[in-house]
């Protein structure tokens, strides 16, 4: 009766402490991206009353099974449950929810532990740092550089550091994009081959085909090209840039400076002629700007053009440089990199969030507000990157609590700690019959 006694005590125990787990559950119901924890029961050691015996096939007689009477229940584990929760819309760009396992990276200054964080409700503070919203520093990296494709390569196998969206050390000051002189132009389109030659073309010939662009000096200051088209013979057209030499003429004009380009060659097909010294696709434009500014050298770009038919419908598709611009905006991708968008028009990496990930997440320990430290089977973390389009920008992870699971458990869980209650009160009764044989 007693080791009676004593077994409902242990489960009264046990389901008071999974009690204890479900309310801490259903509290944080709508906790941005809690994780619930459940609680498995084992029973605990059993006092045996006989060993098992083996068969005698001599003298015939069987095998007997031990005898034990168990001792009780206790608690085998409380584990975190770390699924994915439901997505929000916030439409707030620094909330960040992330997909799968991983976790995000921050840190309380630059002396403290490196902690972990499913919930992304990130802001930007007066310093321009991305942080927590109880201030502690996001985790990532600001080093990066640019492919053959015009890609943007961070280097994540550098340590992460904090991201700051106005300054670091590798792009100075971000709230302003320096002007960055044009150096290539590609143009696109066709030339209309029914045009008519002209056979004597001087400085008065008038063009038959005009594109215009601007283009930008090293100080940003804007420059308007006009490229000329004359078709000089069959297939070939005489081309040649025009643009304001900063002079006026005696009437106040702007005088226009001319640079010969040299003549585009086509086939009978009309496709371009590419590779041939005569004819050359591609050219340096060399201008001296009257602003201070150094030399643009521009390379024009002529590959894709061709001749037909049609009207002629020439543009400059793709122009590189752009003028000085201040932050407006800042958009993050799936990959966790942060893009500045400048009142110029021109976009710059200001920073890639890092990502964490674990051997085994769910020995991850939780210290509070939303945050885990690593632990002994944790493992450390290793610095992941968000390839695979984890991170979602806009949204926030929700808890991933079952209210239904929750609530079904509640009733076993009440109706095993009542259970225990009632072995307690009837080994007690039995215990006082006991007692009442002396009288």
């Amino acid at each position: 009766m007693m080791r009676a006694l004593f077994a409902g005590v242990s489960g009264l125990q046990a389901h008071q402490k999974k009690m204890d787990v479900i309310g801490n559950n259903i509290a944080n119901v709508n906790t941005v991206a809690y994780k619930a924890s459940r609680v498995t029961f084992s029973d605990v050691l059993s006092q045996t009353l006989s060993k098992a015996t083996a068969a005698n096939s001599d003298s015939g007689v069987g095998g007997t099974n031990p005898k034990q009477i168990g001792l009780g229940v206790g608690v085998a584990s409380i584990d975190m449950l770390m699924t994915d929760g439901g997505t929000e819309s916030t439409g707030n760009t620094t909330d960040l929810s992330l997909e799968g396992d991983g976790f995000f990276i921050v840190r309380n200054g630059v002396t403290g532990s490196y902690m972990f964080t499913r919930a992304g409700d990130f802001t930007v503070d007066e310093k321009g740092n991305l942080v927590t919203s109880d201030g502690m520093n996001v985790y990532g990296w600001s080093s990066y550089s640019t492919n053959a494709e015009g890609d943007y390569e961070f280097d994540t196998d550098n340590e992460v550091e904090a991201i700051n969206i106005y300054a670091d050390a590798y792009n100075g000051n971000k709230k302003i994009l320096s002007a960055q002189a044009t150096e290539n132009v590609v143009f696109s389109g066709s030339l209309d081959s029914s045009e008519e030659a002209i056979e004597d073309i001087d400085d008065d010939t008038e063009p038959q085909y005009t594109t215009s662009m601007t283009v930008y000096d090293s100080l940003g200051n804007e420059h308007e090209l006009t490229v000329n088209y004359i078709k000089s013979d069959t297939n070939t057209w005489d081309c040649y840039v025009t643009y304001d030499s900063g002079e006026t003429d005696t009437e106040g004009d702007a005088i226009l400076t001319r640079v010969d380009i040299g003549e585009l060659q086509f086939d009978e097909y009309g496709d371009i002629v590419e590779d041939d010294t005569s004819y050359p696709t591609t050219q340096v434009l060399t201008i001296t700007p009257t602003t201070g500014a150094t030399d643009l050298e521009i390379t024009l770009d002529f590959t894709n053009l061709s001749t037909g038919a049609d009207d002629s419908s020439v543009e400059a598709g793709e122009i590189d440089g752009y003028s000085s611009g201040t932050l407006e905006d800042i958009s993050i991708d799936s990959n966790g990199i942060i893009m500045g968008v400048y009142s110029n028009g021109s976009q710059q990496p200001l920073g890639m969030i890092g990502i964490a990930q674990f051997a085994n997440s769910s020995g991850l320990q939780k210290t509070g507000s939303g945050y885990y430290s690593a632990t002994a089977n944790s493992g450390e973390f290793t610095n992941g990157v968000s390839a695979n389009g984890a991170i979602s920008s806009g949204t926030l992870e929700m808890s991933n609590v079952d209210l239904s699971y929750e609530f079904s458990q509640m009733i076993t869980t009440q109706r095993g700690f009542q259970a225990n209650s009632t072995l307690i009160t009837t080994a007690d009764e039995m215990l006082e019959t006991l007692i009442n044989m002396k009288r």
